[in-house]
C-alpha cells in the first residue's frame, strides 16, 4: 500500500477502493428497542430476489476530500460489467488519474479485464490487496455501514425497496465529511 500511496502523490491521482456486494430482499437481523415482552417480528418472503452493488471509494492523493462511486444491477457482476463501471469512472473522473485497489475476484483477473487495464495505463493503474484480507478494503465497512443501517431488519417487498435502501444509505455516506475517513481509518489506512 505505501507504494500505491507515493504513486498517487508523485502522480497527484485519486486511490480509489473498489469491491462488490449483494443484497437482497431478506433482511438484515439486527438488534432493536421494543416494548417489554414484546419481541419484534420481521415478515418476508421466503423467495428472495437479490441485486449486486459495485462502489468505489476514492481518496484524493492528498488526502483533502473522498468521492465515492456506485451502480446496481440485477445478476452479478462479470469482466463486462466492471470494465462498464470503470468506463463510468473515468467520465466522472473527467481526465483525473486513479488508482485502482481491489481485491482477487476472477472477473479482475480475466484476459478481458487484463487487456482494457492495459489500454488505460494513461490514466489508470492498478494494485491488488492480499488474498483472504477483506478488512484492508474500506468499501467492506462501507458495506456493513449501509447494511446495518438503512438495511437492518427491513423487510422489502420487491427490489425496488432495495435498491431505494442502498441509495440513501450511499447517500449518506456521500454527504458525510468523515464517515469514509473512518472507513479508512477502520482498515487501518490513513493519509
Amino acid at each position: 500500500m505505501a507504494r500505491g500511496k507515493k504513486n498517487a502523490r508523485r502522480r497527484k491521482a485519486w486511490i480509489f477502493f473498489q469491491d462488490e456486494s449483494g443484497v437482497s430482499q431478506r433482511p438484515s437481523i439486527r438488534r432493536t428497542w421494543a416494548p417489554k415482552g414484546e419481541t419484534p417480528v420481521l415478515i418476508h418472503a421466503f423467495n428472495w430476489a437479490t441485486i449486486s452493488v459495485c462502489a468505489a471509494l476514492g481518496f484524493r492523493w492528498d488526502g483533502r476530500c473522498c468521492r465515492l462511486f456506485f451502480q446496481t444491477r440485477e445478476g452479478s457482476y462479470n469482466s463486462e460489467s466492471l470494465i462498464a463501471f470503470l468506463k463510468d469512472l473515468r467520465r466522472h473522473l473527467r481526465g483525473k488519474k486513479a488508482i485502482l485497489v481491489w481485491d482477487g475476484l476472477p472477473a479482475h483477473k480475466s484476459k478481458m479485464m487484463k487487456e482494457y487495464l492495459a489500454s488505460q495505463r494513461r490514466w489508470l493503474s492498478e494494485e491488488r490487496l492480499p488474498g483472504y484480507a477483506p478488512d484492508l478494503n474500506p468499501v467492506e465497512t462501507l458495506w456493513g455501514n449501509v447494511k446495518g443501517q438503512e438495511m437492518a431488519n427491513k423487510c422489502s417487498q420487491n427490489l425496488d425497496e432495495v435498491v431505494t435502501a442502498v441509495d440513501s444509505g450511499m447517500k449518506r455516506v456521500r454527504k458525510s465529511r468523515t464517515l469514509p475517513f473512518s472507513f479508512l481509518d477502520h482498515a487501518g489506512l490513513s493519509f
